[in-house]
């Protein structure tokens, strides 16, 4: 049986003397969806950042079977490991098409870039639309889109999504899942979603953790969790 694609033990993190996260356990198999789940505050953000090497770390995280933990976040991303962030953290002076080949910056093999940028606007029309526009002058949807299509760039093996239907529509929400489901499906890209919309997230996801005050409470299938009464009952709203 193939190791895990993610594997994180005692995961510890904190910025200056505040602990975050309290000794985080889990995996993540390669080709899965994943779902973070917890309230504001619970450390998800925070869990997704431990994993680049963008906080201060304890424990041990290991990413296609070599640990990765208090490596610098350049290296885990020529790794395979794409991250994006909360607040889209898209290059506003810069066009789409320009974003786009940033996306790419850490790759060795320069060769498929015209392809992959094919692909991407495939998954995204509105993006090869708008190619020259601005990315500041997009709109909030097309923004989150292409901060998604600018990590896809990288040709990651591992996605981290923090918060991708954050003050978005419902139709462009419902439009970038169906992305992810696309990705998961066709590319093999692992997904990590943290994710507010909880009902929306235990849908596309395989499995889901649930995270409280920096410590993972539950854990089971997208179906275990949604026919749990607790989590219902908190989360979900019924």
């Amino acid at each position: 049986m193939a190791a895990p694609l993610l594997q994180v033990r005692a995961l510890h993190a904190g910025y200056g003397p505040t602990q975050v996260l309290h000794g985080l356990d889990f995996e993540i198999e390669e080709g899965s969806i994943t779902a973070l789940l917890g309230a504001n505050g619970a450390g998800k953000t925070t869990t997704l950042r431990a994993l680049c090497g963008m906080v201060r770390t304890g424990g041990e995280v290991r990413f296609g079977g070599q640990r990765i933990d208090g490596r610098a976040t350049e290296d885990i991303v020529r790794l395979g490991v794409a991250h994006v962030p909360d607040g889209r953290g898209t290059f506003t002076d810069l066009s789409t098409e320009e974003n786009l080949r940033l996306g790419a910056y850490a790759r060795r093999d320069r060769s498929a870039l015209a392809e992959d940028s094919a692909r991407v606007y495939r998954l995204f029309p509105i993006l090869a639309e708008r190619r020259h526009q601005q990315a500041g002058t997009l709109s909030g949807g097309q923004q989150q889109m292409l901060a998604v299509a600018r990590a896809l760039m990288l040709r990651p093996r591992l996605l981290l999504l923090d918060e991708p239907s954050f003050g978005l529509a419902p139709m462009v929400v419902k439009e970038i899942f169906a992305a992810m489901r696309e990705i998961n499906r066709t590319q093999q890209v692992t997904i990590l979603l943290v994710e507010q919309n909880a009902a929306m997230a235990l849908r596309l996801a395989d499995r889901a953790h649930l995270l409280e005050t920096g410590r993972l409470v539950r854990s089971g299938s997208s179906t275990e969790l949604m026919n749990d009464d607790a989590v219902r009952r908190a989360y979900l709203g019924y």
